[in-house]
């Protein structure tokens, strides 16, 4: 018999180390060529590291959420044959397929908002595979679609996921959560229902932990403010409106397209705002071009994809753009190229936004822009008073690059677009 020692290869540019956010074997197993051996997290990607040879997995490098540097012994592997063999050499790198995108240290999280992870995230879960298929429940009454680690929570609290109904296409932790506080209706009575749940304990690793250390490296490396303004929508809701009756075979449109059509008509005139700050080279750049990074929640946490060049799309291609993108971070299935290169984040809450929010900026751009819910309330018109849906407007900007007389006067500028949406389609 042959010891083959797999070393971790080069997964990424500059990489030095790579956690480990999953096993898909154990010591004494056998293992086939090509079959996944682990799921490698750098900060640009989680990436599948298959078996190179077939047999028994007899050392393992360590635990979930340990650091292994490039060019270490990841697997140890028993063959048939004769003499040790090592693994070719790590300093070219090896292609792999992408399972899962995070936001690395360039693309971070944003904590109070758009239902980031960091925001009021529910326990921080390993990044699941992508797309998980729909498996059947106990009783085989319907398919449900859920993460893994949702999967194993309700396995270990007895909970038939069937019974659970979901606000979104799958069921996700929170759905969870609110099945264990009032589902008794259905059967089901959680453990412990009239007492105190139990301490839980959980590793902070994978993309939680990546989310953290950015979130962390932004707070404190950026001398943060945010500024707040309200704005009148009634006029744009009605465009809106109207546009989504004719719009044919093309996709709904949302509040986000027109609001990004006003970003980029208004950045030329503040170049400052679409920029990124290199904090050891004393650099700012402002980019010509707006690339726009766009918070999306997903199971495994806040991922940030990025629509380039925004200024060159209309809003219809805007918002196929933002399905697009949005669903391929939530399936795990975005591209590296897809989650890098922001110069300008916006984060929102959608429905669930609130008065005002304070977004954390998308280290090392220089702003983001978070739009809050919209309400209806009574506004004064002249001598009038009429009915009107307001939005609040929130942006966090990084004061050694932006002055507060400029963050107001762009967002100003925002103002008479959105109010006057007309003017977003005039040349």
């Amino acid at each position: 018999m042959a010891r083959y020692s797999f070393r971790l290869p080069d997964i990424g540019e500059g990489i030095a180390e790579a956690e480990i956010v999953a096993w898909h074997v154990k010591i004494g197993e056998r293992v086939e060529e090509d079959a996944q051996l682990a799921d490698m997290m750098t900060d640009k990607a989680t990436v599948e590291m298959e078996s190179p040879v077939s047999g028994i997995v007899v050392e393992l490098a360590g635990e979930v959420g340990d650091l292994i540097p490039i060019g270490s012994t990841l697997a140890v592997i028993e063959t048939d044959g004769d003499g040790d063999v090592e693994a070719p050499p790590v300093d070219t790198p090896v292609e792999q397929e992408i399972v899962a995108e995070t936001p690395g240290a360039e693309e971070i999280s944003v904590a109070e908002v758009a239902a980031p992870a960091p925001a009021a995230a529910p326990a921080p879960t390993p990044t699941p595979a992508p797309a998980p298929a729909p498996v059947a429940t106990a009783d085989h009454s319907r398919a449900v679609l859920a993460s893994p680690a949702v999967r194993a929570r309700a396995r270990d609290l007895g909970v038939d996921l069937s019974q659970i109904q979901a606000e979104g296409d799958r069921i996700r932790h929170a759905d969870l959560d609110a099945f264990l506080r009032y589902s008794g209706g259905q059967g089901y009575h959680a453990p412990g229902a009239s007492r105190a749940r139990a301490d839980e304990p959980i590793k902070v690793i994978g993309m939680r932990r990546k989310i953290a250390e950015n979130m962390a490296a932004s707070k404190r490396a950026i001398p943060h403010f945010t500024y707040v303004e309200e704005m009148d929508v009634t006029a744009l809701e009605e465009m809106r409106a109207d546009l989504n009756a004719n719009r044919g075979g093309r996709p709904k449109l949302t509040m986000l397209p027109f609001l990004i059509v006003a970003i980029c008509r208004t950045i030329p005139q503040f170049p400052m705002i679409n920029a990124r700050y290199d904090d050891e080279g004393g650099v700012v750049t402002r980019y010509g071009a707006v690339h726009l990074g766009m918070a999306t929640q997903t199971d495994a946490g806040l991922m940030v994809p990025v629509i380039r060049d925004a200024q060159d799309k209309n809003v219809w291609q805007l918002a196929s753009e933002i399905t697009r993108l949005a669903e391929a971070a939530r399936t795990g299935k975005a591209k590296v190229e897809e989650l890098t290169g922001g110069t300008l984040t916006v984060t929102s809450l959608g429905p669930l936004g609130g008065i005002a929010t304070t977004p954390v900026i998308n280290r090392p751009e220089v702003a983001i822009i978070g739009p809050n819910k919209i309400v209806e309330r009574p506004v004064f018109d002249g001598d009038e008073i009429r009915r009107a849906k307001l939005m609040n407007l929130s942006i966090s900007c990084d004061h050694r690059v932006v002055d507060g007389w400029d963050a107001a006067s762009y967002v100003q500028a925002l103002k008479k677009l959105i109010e006057t949406p007309v003017l977003l389609f005039a040349d």
